[in-house]
């Protein structure tokens, strides 16, 4: 079975919409995400379910300053114990944090080649951009630092996480420039894994971390930077996809292009459809499950809709 994630772009794709091309994400579409934060105000995020939980916990979550020790409650995060008082009083006992107004937010962004695929409306590259750009507005609008680390395959670029527009707009013009190269860019020099590691030296304690990408790299190295990354700080993992990797297209040949190669791809039967779709589906819960047992949240953002469809309420 051919793997979709390894095929740049099919040669038909969805209409254009507007000036945009939807091939790179462009500066003017990052700092228009600005106008959907308000979407953001009631999101719902949960571990591990798609449409439950609270995204304010993301940026107002446990402070960093310690206030005081009580008895264990059903529900309270297991990580918060305190085992020492615990083993003298011979009962669970947990620690309250103040919450830390101050917060810093990171985005790890996924820009590598095999984010440039898309059959419809944008590549997956377009739509993480966007996500991040979203995330890095709702952030300031917060009070909170945002950062950011942008892999392309070949290098991390690192962005201190500060709490000015200046810095947003920066960020904004390297995603710009990166998802133009990467058009052209079809090597993978520098690890997803060394990319986590070199982000996990750069952030603090009890940060929030949002992981944006397609999760095709199955490496433990790259599950294992991310479990380590949830130890001591809240991880959002965010897979961005497109609906042909999740649906099979109609029974027929198809022709697509990957740096600079033609392959045709054939479509049909219902055995083929079938595996297809199974691939998918293990591929989401193989996330899932790994999110649960990390701690970490998760959500789902297809290239085709506008990206405030996924994240309002319900």
């Amino acid at each position: 079975m051919v793997k979709i994630a390894n095929i740049a772009r099919w040669w038909k794709r969805a209409p254009k919409k507007s000036g945009l091309d939807g091939l790179a994400a462009r500066f003017r579409e990052l700092a228009e995400m600005r106008r959907y934060v308000p979407y953001l105000k009631e999101l719902k995020f949960d571990r591990t379910s798609l449409q439950s939980g609270d995204a304010r916990s993301a940026f107002k979550g446990r402070g960093m300053e310690f206030a005081e020790v009580r008895a264990y409650n059903y529900g309270d995060d297991v990580r918060d114990i305190d085992w020492r008082v615990t083993a003298r009083k011979n009962q669970p006992f947990t620690k309250l944090y103040t919450e830390e107004k101050d917060r810093e937010v990171y985005v790890w962004l996924d820009l590598s080649p095999q984010m440039m695929f898309g059959t419809r409306h944008e590549l997956k590259a377009v739509t993480a951009a966007k996500t991040a750009a979203l995330l890095g507005w709702y952030a300031l609008e917060n009070r909170d630092r945002f950062g950011a680390a942008v892999y392309d395959g070949r290098q991390t670029r690192l962005f201190e996480s500060k709490r000015t527009h200046e810095n947003l707009l920066a960020i904004f013009k390297k995603i710009e420039k990166i998802s133009e190269e990467g058009l052209n860019n079809t090597s993978v020099t520098e690890s997803a894994a060394r990319s986590l590691q070199l982000l996990h030296k750069r952030i603090g304690r009890r940060a929030i971390v949002f992981v944006i990408g397609s999760f095709e790299n199955s490496e433990q190295s790259y599950e294992r930077e991310i479990a380590r990354l949830a130890k001591n700080n809240e991880v959002f993992v965010i897979n961005v996809f497109d609906i042909l990797e999740e649906k099979a297209p109609p029974a027929g040949e198809y022709m697509a292009q990957y740096g600079g190669q033609k392959q045709l791809i054939v479509s049909g039967g219902r055995f083929f459809q079938e595996n297809y779709r199974q691939y998918f589906i293990q591929k989401r819960q193989n996330i899932r499950k790994f999110c649960a047992k990390f701690n970490c949240r998760y959500r789902e953002i297809r290239t085709d809709l506008p990206i405030y469809e996924h994240l309002r309420p319900v």
